[in-house]
């Protein structure tokens, strides 16, 4: 008997100063890996910007003054003013340098720093795809959750049917289509919402103008919402179709437990890994917006941004708005890493 207990105290006491020590040098040697290898994706991420947007065919003077008649002499002061009359590599060491002082240029279509420009279209950025993949991230594993848990049944069927069709829809059609029926007014639903923007010039002040800019969002949210949440519903679904056949699941049955205590304390705590790597990742990609419902609803965001600076052509914008997005990804991605690593600890011992 005391043998017994001596056995159990080992097994329940805390585990030893030197293993947690241990494991905190391990977490900050995978942490300082991880980081090291974001900070090279960065560097090609620079690399890759500058080389990429000299490979379309053009000559940009050519297309900034392309409504304008010039002379050669104006054309060669303009490509003098761009630096593009200077090698290839001493441009290269120009755009890196500038790059690390976070200055990313000026804008030949706005006539204004890049940097302010950016910095001006991240927050409705941020609220539309923020908002947009909270619900979108609640929604899914809900019903993922639901789906998982009874499935087969007439729930899983409808709502596994039901987002894959909206995933496979294109989003700027079911943009066009929401701002039809829900917007424009056209059939039995008269115009519920607004067709563009994030305000009216009208706009009232105080508490009023929240409210009227959340009357402006619910129709590109609801777009994005629509697409996306499918993505957290199917993971989250395969996921802890995958934990309720372990042995676990079925130990806290034969205990007695309920089985929504099974399901919340158990099963889905070890099926939400996966979408937590989703989630950080779709985090990267709210940075850069969704172009198509931004442009579809005319939203001051990033996205709307990329395709003005693409009319234009507006080399500059595109260069930053695009490493803004690359930069993002890679660092959400490496948080993303970090954070498996802490929560699981498989992921810990191998």
């Amino acid at each position: 008997m005391s043998t017994m207990s001596t056995s159990l105290d080992e097994l329940t006491k805390a585990p030893p100063k030197d293993d947690q020590g241990g494991a905190r040098r391990g977490l900050a040697r995978y942490a300082l890996a991880k980081l090291g290898g974001a900070l090279l994706g960065i560097g090609l991420v620079i690399v890759a910007t500058f080389f990429l947007f000299r490979l379309i065919p053009g000559d940009p003077t050519i297309a900034y003054t392309r409504d304008v008649p010039v002379t050669p002499e104006q054309l060669a002061l303009l490509r003098r003013q761009m630096g593009l009359d200077r090698p290839l590599g001493e441009q290269f060491l120009d755009f890196v340098l500038r790059t690390l002082r976070l200055d990313l240029g000026t804008s030949y279509e706005y006539r204004r720093p890049v940097a302010e420009l950016i910095g001006e279209r991240v927050g409705p950025t941020l609220l539309l795809v923020g908002t947009g993949l909270a619900i979108a991230v609640g929604l899914g594993m809900w019903q993922g959750t639901r789906a998982a848990w009874r499935h087969g049944g007439r729930f899983d069927r409808f709502s596994t049917g039901t987002a894959l069709t909206l995933w496979s829809v294109p989003t700027f059609w079911l943009g066009l289509l929401l701002l039809m029926v829900l917007a424009a007014g056209m059939g039995p639903i008269p115009g519920l919402f607004p067709t563009r923007g994030m305000e009216d010039v009208d706009a009232p002040d105080g508490p009023l103008y929240l409210l009227h800019v959340a009357h402006h969002l619910v129709l590109p949210c609801l777009t994005l919402v629509a697409v996306v949440y499918a993505q957290y519903l199917l993971v989250m679904r395969s996921s802890l179709l995958d934990e309720i056949g372990q042995d676990y699941v079925t130990t806290a049955r034969a205990k007695g437990l309920r089985d929504d205590d099974v399901r919340r304390r158990h099963a889905v705590p070890n099926a939400l890994l996966p979408t937590v790597t989703l989630v950080f990742m779709q985090i990267g990609f709210v940075v850069g917006g969704a172009v198509s419902v931004e442009f579809v609803y005319s939203w001051p965001g990033l996205g709307l941004l990329f395709v003005e600076a693409i009319k234009g052509p507006d080399y500059a914008v595109m260069q930053g708005t695009f490493m803004l997005v690359c930069v993002a990804v890679i660092v959400m991605n490496t948080l993303a890493d970090v954070v498996y690593h802490v929560l699981d600890p498989r992921v810990r011992s191998a």
